[in-house]
């Protein structure tokens, strides 16, 4: 839309934020500035989805504002919060990360302070009445709670006066206002209904409008469309309405249309879209949408050319507190331009983007969603890119659309807004609202939030507020006010790059962009340096002031680098820091980072002077190195800088600066090898890991990092690679080559002394580290293929080598043998062509294998056998090999032969006779015999080599040999066996072969004959007594009679009890193990007689230990016996444990005495289960050790039963008053949900369709089901709902019957009709008058059977089956027994070794107790 810059108003108002300050801002200070280039479709359909809008106004200022100082302090970014924090930051050479999202202050807020003035004015002067509702355009108009509309111009000055108090008296407070796209007509709505239509040009009162809704209904809103004829209103009714205004012959006529009707759902939002001046052409705007939001879902109309809904979403579960939000705007996706819908209802906000196709269909497509933690009372659109939201606790969140991220959060509570509470109650006309919309409009603010041209004004109760988006500078300078510096060159950075979101001010192409953001960074970090002068502290520890400046330094060289400008950097940066030595120190150590990335290849003169005295006074030569090897060497004084390396050991610097300043690769090798040349010419036989300290030098490892770094370089040099970093270039890479193979051949070196040996520059590598330096060679050598001269190089190199090696005895078997392996390896090459002397390998075989030097075996063997495998194997005699090999003793070297050859067998001679491989024998065995690929004879062969020494296998690991054994030999068990000679070793043998308890240790346990376990359970008994009862239990391949023989000959009672069970002689058993009771209890008595003093305990533990195998054997036994045979069996053991105390009464005795007549107890407690209590009873009292003695002396016994019986009486009550309960609370529960009463979902019969309250019929009955479906009696009768066979007051839902019946519905109704159940909880019949309400004190209700319906039908016997189960009766029923008759059942189980649960020592009630009913 075209504006005239007097009517362009609003477009950016906002004004400059300052926390220290308020500035106040003159009313005469606003001009219009006429926009040059202003954007254009064209422009806004090139521009990416990802980039920034380009042409954004630069401060358009237009309203008198004023800065709000509590305010600006509020505003908070979320990614800079915690900046300035230096306490917690480390010391560090680099800036961690220039690229943090940092947004700063996005919004300005500032107070219209003419209009809120005069707002305040009109209210005490001219009793306007405090501020209900506004609206912006070109004008602000703002509406008054006694009916007053005051129209304010750009310069904030009253022009209009609409209305009067008396008028508003008559209609009630402003609650809505819109302004046409023209800015010539305004639209009133009012409390109580009315609707006025002002001409803004001369504030002539244009239309009356009191018939367009329903009478009695506040206006909530009413909207102008982009057709100045048309318009919207929404009233508190939830009906919404089209205005269409026309003017016959002079006459101004309104008609109204109803869109939407309140009774299918209250809509509380309306928003038309409104498409700007350049847009008007839009293929959508001709539809003229209309977004409507009620309390449950969104619609999307267009009313142009007909009405017709184009989409409907539902919110799904929402509080039905939350205020629903709409709100439009044309954005750029995928560079085309199409209108976006915004709306939320709580805190999910929605995207909806509407775009017609080539075909004209018109398609509404969801985007993602935006989820947030907080209730959202107001949605709003700033610009095509930003959204501003505002939440339940009056916060506003301005939001990025495409990123979805949370840009700023500024608090607006001193706003105090205005809420339009009181006209969705619908107070001025009575209060006729639902509770529903009353509940919404508790948080509605709808008419005090209004955007227009890129801002957003909010109405407050006595000021009016606006906000705008501040341009870059404004939000660079903002941070800079408050001396963020570092927060505001990320924010700069950001707009250089075009990462910045909410952008605005910029003009021109994105190369003009960065060049004015460059300038202005250079300004911040010029003020950046001047600041960190400034604000150095002048006293303190030098460590403080160090700290100062690494915070501060890096982020000035990493910001001057990141905008390419070194000469700001070196010059005014640096030259500032210079004044300070502390900074100048910090600021030559930050430089190192940014060369070793890279980053920085060059520096000046002055700057490199000072960097390399700084580093050299402070003992960093390492740094310089690892400077130089990165720097530009045009820019280094070579001479100086080769002298430094020197003097200082920086050999990887002198190395760099050789190699790319003068293109020479030998010098560097030259002074290399006089360093570490030395050290090993004095002592010869030092490798690599033993280099001689020379008194020139300050520890071993330097020399050690020498001669490394040398074979590095050399192995670089020949493969055309440059050391440190870098590759040569290629046209110097063949005679690199050949100057280092020259180099390596000498045959003396340049300054050589008289009594240097030949070719030494190869003899000092070799001494060095021979395996490394020939396998730098092995990687030259794989590059050579048709060079002849470097093939030459090859054959020479190899004879040199051998000459050096083999003729000198200096050299290790180790490193003679790295050679050969060398050479076994190239000679192995098909396109091989090195010559080497056989006689040579001779040479070395007779030297590894010589016999008469016992000293690194181990290594000889190894370093033969890497020879053999590498192909070294071809250039031997096999038979001669083998014999030298045996001489040795070099097993190894023997099985790689012998395996060559076949000869398996062979090789278990070979593991044998390892000592460090034996154990490897047995998985070599199985392998042989199990893997495919062996012939029958080899593995034959194997089978006999290692059936003959079994028993050496036996000897090395006994459990491995008996899982072999038991693998491959089970048929030959028993002549290994036989052959065994030594007890201990069958003993070891069968135990891994026939113990089930040794099965995780082996594959299997193996079933053989019983006399094999025989045998093994008495060679048990002799080497692990202990064990025998556990394998006699374990195992089942035994004979019963043998075994017990076996046992009784060793004298194992325990054993032969539990065979004795199990071969069914339980007498036998028990006298077995009750003489080793009294056994037990006489050496109790003896060694009490005798006062043993040692240990006390013992012999009673092992009473104890003895009692409880007795007891336990009575209490399997018991079940299957009648009443005198377990009296035979626990009378015998009462009387046992009875009589030894009558000879331990004596004072001294006291102790043993007390605890046998605990173990007396609890042999009671175990036999009551078992045998009648008089019975024993009478026999304790027939005892003479009770029976003779008072009743003191009983007492403790008698009273022990008694306990036992006042334990489960008061058991059997409390189980019994639980169950009550539970079943109480069970059956009132179902009673409660049988008698609730039903809701209606519905007010209107689900067959007829027809309200109930409506019908013109009589009385009619309502039958009302638990689905919550209401019928008509006569409805139901006429659909033969009445299930069948039953009474006529038995009806079934028709709706969920029908829907039922295409699958198994209908079964189940008739099964549940069947089963004596109706489909209802509780049918009711209401008789219902004409014209009387659903309750109304005139209906009758009459109550019929109560029933259940299929569904707690289904719940009902799911509460059966959870309270269903033999537990509850069975427990009571066992308690109900008498407890002499013993009956196998749950408190008796029929299983061995268990009695009653009552009698268990670990048994405990554990009942839960009801569950807790909330009413």
């Amino acid at each position: 839309m075209s504006e005239s810059p007097e009517t362009r108003s609003l477009v950016s108002a906002s004004s400059q934020l300052n926390l220290m300050d308020i500035d106040a801002i003159d009313d005469k200070e606003f001009d219009i500035p006429q926009v040059d280039t202003p954007p254009t479709l064209e422009s806004i359909l090139n521009e990416p989805e990802d980039e920034d809008e380009p042409f954004i106004l630069e401060d358009t200022s237009l309203l008198n504002t004023e800065n709000i100082d509590t305010h600006s302090c509020e505003t908070s970014s979320l990614a800079s919060s915690d900046s300035g924090d230096r306490t917690h930051f480390k010391r560090r050479k680099k800036l961690a990360d220039c690229s943090a999202t940092i947004h700063g202050s996005v919004l300005r807020h500032s107070t219209l302070k003419g209009i809120s003035a005069q707002i305040v004015s009109a209210a005490d002067k001219v009793d306007a009445g405090l501020p209900t509702a506004i609206t912006v355009s070109n004008v602000i108009a703002v509406g008054t709670s006694h009916g007053l509309a005051l129209v304010f111009d750009p310069n904030q000055a009253l022009r209009l006066c609409l209305g009067s108090t008396a008028v508003g008296a008559q209609y009630g407070a402003v609650s809505a206002l819109s302004i046409n796209h023209d800015c010539t007509r305004l639209l009133c709505g009012f409390a109580k209904g009315q609707i006025t239509m002002w001409d803004l040009a001369n504030g002539k009162l244009l239309r009356t409008i009191t018939d367009a809704h329903p009478p009695g209904t506040a206006v909530l809103h009413v909207k102008f469309t982009d057709d100045p004829t048309l318009a919207v209103c929404n009233d508190s009714g939830g009906s919404v309405f089209e205005l269409t205004f026309k003017r016959v012959m002079g006459m101004r006529t309104c008609e109204s249309r109803c869109l939407f009707s309140g009774s299918k759902g209250e809509v509380c939002c309306v928003e038309p879209l409104h498409a700007r001046a350049d847009l008007r052409d839009h293929p959508i705007a001709q539809y003229s949408l209309l977004a409507m939001a009620s309390l449950t879902k969104i619609l999307v109309i267009g009313l142009k050319p007909s009405l017709k809904v184009w989409m409907t979403f539902p919110y799904g579960k929402t509080d039905p507190a939350s205020v629903p939000q709409l709100a439009w705007q044309f954005v750029a996706v995928q560079k085309a331009v199409n209108p976006m819908l915004v709306f939320c209802r709580g805190d999910v906000v929605h995207f909806l983007l509407v775009k017609k196709d080539d075909s004209g269909a018109i398609h509404v497509m969801k985007q993602k969603q935006l989820h947030l933690n907080y209730d959202l009372i107001s949605v709003t659109w700033i610009n095509s890119r930003t959204l501003v939201l505002m939440d339940s606790a009056e916060k506003l969140h301005v939001f990025d659309r495409p990123s979805q991220e949370e840009l700023e959060t500024l608090d607006i509570a001193e706003v105090q807004l205005v809420y339009n509470s009181s006209h969705f109650k619908s107070l001025a006309t009575g209060g006729n609202v639902s509770q529903a919309l009353a509940l919404v409009g508790e948080k509605a603010c709808y008419q005090s939030v209004c955007s227009y041209g890129g801002q957003i004004v909010y109405l407050g109760t006595k000021s009016v507020h606006i906000m705008t988006l501040r341009s870059w500078r404004q939000r660079v300078d903002y941070l800079l006010k408050q001396e963020r510096f570092v927060e505001a060159l990320a924010l700069a950075w950001s707009f250089h790059e075009g990462t910045a979101k909410a952008v605005v001010g910029f003009f021109g192409e994105p190369s003009k962009r960065k060049g004015i953001v460059a300038d202005k960074m250079v300004e911040i970090l010029c003020q950046y340096a001047d600041r960190s002068l400034k604000k150095c502290p002048e006293q303190g520890k030098i460590q403080v002031m160090e700290q100062h400046f690494q915070d501060m330094v890096p982020v000035m060289v990493d910001y001057c680098l990141l905008l390419q400008r070194t000469d700001l950097l070196f010059n005014q940066i640096y030259n500032k820091l210079v004044e300070n030595s502390v900074a100048r120190g910090v600021f030559l150590e930050c430089l190192e980072p940014y060369i070793l990335s890279d980053r920085l290849s060059g520096l000046t003169a002055l700057v490199m002077k000072d960097l390399l005295a700084h580093f050299q006074e402070n003992g960093m030569m390492d740094s310089v190195e690892n400077c130089l090897v990165h720097m530009d060497i045009t820019s280094l004084d070579i001479q100086q800088v080769v002298k430094l390396c020197w003097d200082n050991q920086l050999y990887d610097a002198m190395i760099y600066v050789y190699n790319s300043g003068m293109n020479d690769y030998i010098s560097p090798m030259e002074k290399l090898f006089q360093v570490i040349g030395p050290p090993l010419q004095a002592g010869k036989s030092l490798s690599g890991n033993q280099l001689f300290v020379s008194p020139g030098w300050s520890s071993r490892d330097e020399q050690v990092v020498m001669g490394n770094k040398l074979l590095v370089y050399i192995s670089c040099s020949l493969a055309g690679r440059a050391y440190p970093l870098g590759d040569i270039p290629e046209d110097l890479v063949p005679q690199v080559k050949n100057q280092v193979f020259e180099f390596l051949i000498r045959l003396h070196s340049v300054e050589a002394a008289p009594e240097e040996e030949v070719y030494p520059y190869i003899r000092t590598l070799l001494h060095f580290d021979t395996r490394e330096f020939l396998n730098v060679l092995a990687l030259t050598f794989e590059d050579f293929k048709n060079d002849k001269q470097a093939l030459e190089y090859q054959q020479r190199i190899v004879d040199i080598l051998l000459k050096v090696m083999v003729e000198n005895s200096d050299f290790t078997p180790s490193q003679v043998g790295c050679l050969f392996t060398f050479l076994a390896r190239q000679l192995a090459k098909p396109n091989n062509t090195l010559f080497v002397n056989r006689k040579l390998f001779d040479q070395v075989l007779e030297f590894l294998c010589s016999p008469d030097d016992d000293s690194r075996h181990t290594e000889r063997q190894q370093v033969l056998l890497e020879l053999l495998q590498v192909g070294g194997v071809a250039q031997f005699d096999e038979n001669r090999l083998i014999s030298l090999a045996e001489k040795a003793e070099f097993y190894q070297i023997c099985e790689f032969m012998y395996e060559k050859k076949h000869m398996y067998d062979k090789i278990i001679y070979c593991y044998l006779k390892d000592s460090l491989r034996k154990e490897d024998i047995f998985n070599y065995i199985h392998n042989i015999l199990s893997i495919p690929g062996y012939s029958p004879e080899e593995k034959q062969l194997v089978w006999d080599k290692a059936l003959e020494h079994v028993q050496e296998l036996l000897c090395i690991d006994p459990s491995k040999a008996a899982d072999l054994v038991a693998t491959h030999f089970a048929d030959e068990i028993h002549p290994i066996v036989d052959k065994l000679v030594d007890e201990n070793l069958l003993f070891q043998f069968l135990k891994c072969l026939l113990d089930p308890r040794e099965a995780s240790l082996n594959h299997r346990v193996l079933r053989l004959s019983p006399d094999f376990h025989e045998l093994y359970i008495g060679l048990l008994c002799r080497f692990s007594p202990c064990s025998v009862t556990e394998f006699l239990q374990a195992s089942k391949d035994y004979r019963l009679e043998e075994a017990i023989q076996i046992t009784e000959q060793h004298n194992l009672h325990e054993a032969t009890a539990y065979l004795l069970e199990k071969k069914g002689d339980i007498q036998g058993a028990f006298v077995v193990l009750l003489k080793t009771l009294k056994d037990k209890l006489s050496a109790l008595t003896e060694e009490n007689e005798a006062k043993m003093s040692a240990d006390e305990e013992d012999p009673l533990q092992r009473v104890e230990v003895a009692l409880s195998d007795t007891i336990a054997l009575c209490q399997r036994s018991s079940h299957s016996l009648n009443q005198q045979q377990r009296e035979a069996l626990w009378f015998p053991l009462l009387e046992a444990m009875m009589s030894p105390q009558k000879l331990l009464k004596s004072p001294g005795f006291r102790h043993t005495s007390e605890t046998l007549k605990q173990l007396t107890m609890q042999v009671l407690n175990s036999m009551t289960g078992f045998i009648a209590l008089p019975s024993i009873i009478q026999r304790i009292l027939q005892d003479p050790v009770y029976g003779k003695g008072k009743l003191a002396e009983i007492q403790g016994l008698i009273l022990g039963m008694l306990e036992t019986f006042n334990y489960e009486q008061t058991l059997l009550e409390t189980t019994t008053s639980l169950l009550n309960h539970d079943l109480h609370w069970s059956l009132s529960h179902l009673r409660a949900a049988v008698s609730r009463g039903l809701h209606p979902r519905l007010d209107y019969c689900s067959i007829c369709l027809q309200q109930y309250k409506r019908r013109q019929e009589g009385e009619e009955e309502i039958i009302i089901f638990s689905c919550g479906h209401l019928y008509h009696c006569q409805c139901l009768q006429s659909k033969d709902c009445g299930l069948p066979g039953e009474r006529p007051s038995r009806w079934s839902c028709y709706k969920c019957t029908s829907s039922s019946q295409g699958g198994r519905g209908g079964e189940r109704v008739a099964a549940d009709a069947r089963r004596g159940r109706t489909t209802s909880l509780a049918q009711i019949k209401v008789a219902s008058a004409h014209h009387t309400a659903f309750g109304d004190a005139q209906g009758k209700k009459q109550p019929s059977e109560t029933t259940l319906d299929a569904q707690q039908c289904q719940a009902w016997d799911q509460l059966r089956c959870i309270y269903k189960g033999p537990s509850r009766l069975a427990i009571l029923t066992e308690l109900c027994h008498p407890r002499g008759n013993e009956k196998p059942g749950l408190l008796n189980p029929t299983h061995p070794g268990t009695g009653s649960i009552f009698h268990s020592e670990n048994f405990q009630l554990k009942l839960s107790p009801p569950p807790i009913v909330e009413d």
